[in-house]
């Protein structure tokens, strides 16, 4: 039984016993009754004190661990792996042709594709060039200049594939383990086995960025904490106005008015946390000390006066843009510096199912710079060794073209089969490309790593055994990888 539920089962005894105590007086003796409680007490005291809500993790890793924290970047929407990481340059004599069923094998189409009477082949119009890793090289598309800067970091994954078909569960699936709603973010996860480093500042924090192409909606439960006390749920930084709201306190409102309120609220707090032994009390309780706290910690996290040109040079000129890619991955390094532990970056816009190559130009030219300049700028400040970054989308797109195909333009549609993915830092193989696809870029040849895996082998350089990470709801023990998963131990170090 996790320790937490123990207590407030032991809790809820002595309150039974308690209440209990005049009715049961004249049966057993006030003092059978006390020592009865007593030792309950003691023994219960002994075995196992409670940790604290919101300030101690109630687990710690299982394992030394390899990194302390992470920055994920998704691109929601999905970006194209045959444009940016999957070079194909046989599929240049393949132009508009018809793509064999022996590739497609009867694959599950989205609405948007399956009526249309052919599936042309549309090769990227993209050049690719060999970077140095280390292995033998990796191949990367011109649209990534400055990503090919950081190749010996970069641990590609080339085989990924997944379960979804459409953004809603793809997303969903991606950062909970389920393509069903309800279940704790990845984030989440880490903010209840890792706990808090930095008493003024969230576990877990995210920022978005409105994209230049087609967007999909974006909805809170991909940060939610599910079924886990509310403290682990992701809180959203804003990019206008107060980073959270209502972090200012309102007008004629001085910060010893607002201390003195929450002191108040405190009291009251605790004394329905004793009267109803519900943790969600307690939760919010953390939540408003921690926006008090917040009042002063966010500021300062916001304001770049303190960054040397050289580094906001690096990021690129749309660093002094609130809410762009490049000042949210500045924050990022920034919140990781400050020991936030789950740090993820919302990139819109990757959904190209028609004009594909002015879509993803765009889109390349607002994350190139400022995704290579995380990982250098945590590179040389001594923080990727214990960072794990991550980039990628729900799923990948098709090889052949939704609608029109030209020589200049092309669309292409959501494809779960096989896509790219990658990592760098927080113990693993650097400069190293994993798995392989076939000559189409449709389905994997060699090495294939679903979701599952990849959570799974993350948690593992977190310091964590993914199947014993657990959290007990409703009478079942859940965890981020459900029955599934294997660490692959490929991509380690």
């Amino acid at each position: 039984m996790h320790p937490l539920e123990s207590h407030y089962l032991e809790l809820t005894r002595r309150r039974f016993f308690g209440a209990a105590a005049g009715t049961l007086g004249a049966c057993l003796g006030s003092t059978a009754l006390s020592a009865l409680l007593s030792g309950t007490a003691r023994a219960s005291d002994a075995a196992q004190p409670a940790p604290g809500l919101g300030k101690s993790p109630l687990h710690r890793p299982h394992f030394a661990p390899k990194a302390r924290r992470v920055i994920y970047m998704h691109m929601e929407g999905a970006p194209s792996q045959i444009d940016l990481y999957d070079y194909k340059p046989q599929l240049r004599a393949r132009f508009d042709q018809d793509l064999p069923d022996s590739i497609r094998q009867g694959q599950r189409l989205t609405g948007m594709t399956s009526e249309q009477a052919r599936f042309p082949v549309a090769p990227s119009i993209f050049r690719f060039s060999r970077y140095e890793n280390q292995q033998d090289g990796v191949w990367l598309s011109e649209l990534l200049p400055h990503t090919a800067t950081i190749a010996r970091e970069m641990c590609l994954v080339r085989s990924m594939h997944t379960e979804a078909i459409n953004h809603e569960p793809g997303i969903t699936f991606f950062q909970t383990g389920h393509q069903q709603p309800g279940r704790p973010s990845f984030g989440s996860w880490i903010s209840y086995g890792l706990g808090s480093s930095n008493a003024n500042l969230p576990t877990f924090v995210v920022m978005i960025t409105q994209g230049l192409g087609n967007m999909q909606a974006l909805s809170a439960r991909f940060w939610g904490s599910g079924f886990l006390p509310s403290e682990h749920q992701g809180c959203k930084l804003r990019s206008g106005g107060d980073a959270v709201l209502y972090l200012s306190n309102p007008g004629g409102v001085a910060r010893a008015d607002r201390r003195r309120m929450l002191d108040l609220v405190g009291e009251l707090a605790e004394r329905e946390s004793e009267r109803t032994l519900d943790p969600e009390v307690r939760a919010r309780l953390e939540q408003h000390e921690m926006a008090f706290r917040m009042q002063m910690s966010v500021p300062e996290l916001s304001d770049f006066s303190s960054e040397d040109p050289e580094t906001l040079a690096l990021y690129g000129p749309d660093v002094h843009k609130p809410g762009s890619f490049a000042a949210n991955c500045l924050l990022a390094r920034r919140l990781a510096e400050r020991g936030v532990r789950f740090i993820q970056l919302y990139m819109r816009g990757w959904d190209a199912h028609n004009n594909l190559p002015s879509e993803i130009r765009a889109q390349c030219g607002a994350v190139d710079q400022p995704q290579a300049a995380l990982v250098k700028d945590l590179r040389r400040r001594g923080l990727l060794d214990d960072t794990l970054v991550i980039w990628g989308g729900e799923f990948g797109r098709t090889v052949y073209s939704q609608g029109t195909l030209t020589h200049e333009n092309y669309g292409r549609d959501h494809h779960p089969r096989c896509f790219s993915v990658w990592l760098a830092g927080g113990g693993l193989k650097a400069g190293s490309v994993f798995g392989s696809t076939d000559e189409y870029s449709y389905n994997i040849a060699e090495d294939p790593v679903d979701v599952h895996d990849l959570h799974a082998t993350l948690l593992h350089l977190l310091g964590f055994d993914h199947e014993q990470l657990v959290y007990r709801h409703q009478g079942r023990d859940y965890r981020l990888t459900d029955v599934f998963g294997k660490v692959r131990r490929e991509l380690l170090a």
